[in-house]
């Protein structure tokens, strides 16, 4: 087989494996637009509601198991299922301290496949240091903005130093998220970090009621959830790219 009929071929199953992503993913927005039908403004917490909420995230996690196998439950797969426990725990108000840990585990996660040798494009470029600037500004304004706001929250001796935390370890998947060049990836981070964002304003009341703020905050937690997940396969299946090509 000369080079030419190789890059035909290997154009052939990018496509097939672009069809068949498209594919795997028909239940998270079919799960997505059906939280979106059914939710509405006030609605009582129930175990219904949580599973309609978490069932997007945990279908993203059983699509990336698929794709990926068993090895990323250590990774994107498990921080998939970890948020999925956050969405679930957010339903109530009360157990918001128990979401933030789930969430904050599922960042843990990320970071830790960020790191790995399939996302293996390091760069310490000076446009990485001020994106990694940038990141560090805007989260820790983001957190001095809303300190007094935690203060007045119950739980505040918890809430107070917890949120810290947190922030410190989402800016840190943001900018690990920077250094694999990969936009899907990238995005994701960004748009999580926007979700966050958004939900700690109205959760701490730093903003008056907003119309749709919570179609805001789940627009964009599904969609950095998904281009997580559409990332780490992409990144798997790269990474196989790559070996072929060495092996040739």
């Amino acid at each position: 087989m000369d080079i030419l009929d190789t890059d035909a071929y290997d154009r052939r199953q990018r496509r097939n494996m672009s069809c068949a992503l498209l594919v795997s993913l028909l239940p998270f927005f079919l799960s997505s637009a059906l939280y979106f039908y059914l939710w509405t403004p006030g609605s009582v917490p129930s175990v219904v509601s949580a599973g309609v909420k978490s069932a997007p995230t945990l279908l993203l996690a059983l699509m990336v198991l698929s794709w990926n196998g068993g090895q990323s439950v250590l990774g994107v797969a498990g921080g998939l299922i970890f948020s999925a426990a956050g969405d679930c725990c957010l339903v109530w108000p009360e157990l918001f301290i128990h979401g933030m840990g789930a969430f904050a585990v599922a960042h843990l996660l990320y970071s830790v496949t960020f790191l790995s040798s399939r996302y293996a494009t390091y760069s310490s470029s000076s446009l990485n240091l001020f994106l990694y600037l940038i990141l560090l500004i805007v989260g820790g304004a983001f957190y001095i903005y809303l300190f007094p706001f935690l203060q007045k929250a119950p739980n505040a001796d918890l809430l107070t130093p917890g949120v810290g935390i947190y922030f410190i370890l989402i800016t840190v998947m943001a900018a690990l998220a920077i250094q694999t060049r990969r936009a899907a990836t990238l995005l994701g981070s960004l748009s999580f970090m926007v979700s966050d964002a958004s939900l700690a304003l109205q959760v701490f009341k730093v903003l008056p009621p907003i119309e749709h703020g919570q179609i805001i905050v789940m627009v964009t937690y599904y969609l950095a959830q998904l281009l997580i997940a559409i990332g780490d396969i992409k990144a798997v299946e790269n990474k196989d790219d790559f070996s072929k090509w060495k092996r040739s």
